[in-house]
């Protein structure tokens, strides 16, 4: 058939018009679709972070129970050290946060040193959906490394040689014992026995103006 200019010009403008309509439909249901089930999303951050460069292993096939090899930021007292890190995702995940522990023991103010237990207000406090455990292992976890806060601390020690002796306090993480810290690329050290199962703590310790000025002293 021979169509005229005006009919091609018509036809044309309909066919913009019905693709048009139909980007529009895909992006409102799109908008509209509910969030995934919080079994998916667990199963959907894990993936995500074992396609990353972390190094992770799951309990019994079971994604809301693992383990993650977490080397020490670059520009850190921590840097080429590797940390295996437990990690437990409630039912309720991502609405409720992680629970996030050390197993190799780690000297810093804001983890308890013998339980691993980590004191970060993005965790403990401030948690949204809209992190994922690549937030925690990226960001969150770095930047505590890097930004020691010595006036909330889980390890007073750690927190008073820091502040009164830095020196010796990157001294004490640099001479680290293989069982605190390893180099990467070495099979877990079999005297860092696997952790207790984590149990959610209280909120990080909020001190008081005298108890941070006796740190200062």
């Amino acid at each position: 058939a021979i169509f005229s200019l005006r009919e091609r010009f018509c036809a044309a403008r309909l066919e913009r018009r019905v693709q048009r309509e139909a980007v529009a439909h895909t992006a409102t249901a799109a908008m509209s679709s509910p969030p995934p089930s919080p079994t998916k999303r667990r199963e959907m951050d894990v993936m995500k972070l074992m396609m990353s460069d972390f190094q992770v292993t799951l309990v019994d096939d079971n994604p809301a129970d693992i383990y993650v090899i977490f080397h020490g930021p670059k520009d850190s007292h921590y840097a080429g050290g590797s940390w295996r890190v437990h990690v437990e995702l409630p039912e309720g995940y991502p609405y409720k946060s992680p629970s996030i522990g050390f197993c190799n023991r780690m000297f810093h103010p804001n983890v308890d040193e013998m339980s691993g237990s980590v004191c970060l207000d993005v965790i403990n406090q401030t948690w949204s959906p809209m992190f994922d455990l690549l937030n925690v292992f990226e960001v969150f976890l770095p930047q505590l490394l890097l930004y020691p806060n010595a006036a909330d601390p889980l390890n007073g020690e750690a927190a008073a040689m820091l502040m009164r002796e830095p020196d010796k306090y990157a001294a004490r993480i640099r001479g680290a014992p293989p069982t605190h810290a390893r180099r990467p690329n070495l099979p877990a050290d079999p005297n860092c026995p696997p952790p207790k199962p984590l149990v959610r703590g209280p909120p990080c310790p909020r001190r008081t103006s005298s108890h941070i000025s006796t740190l200062h002293a």
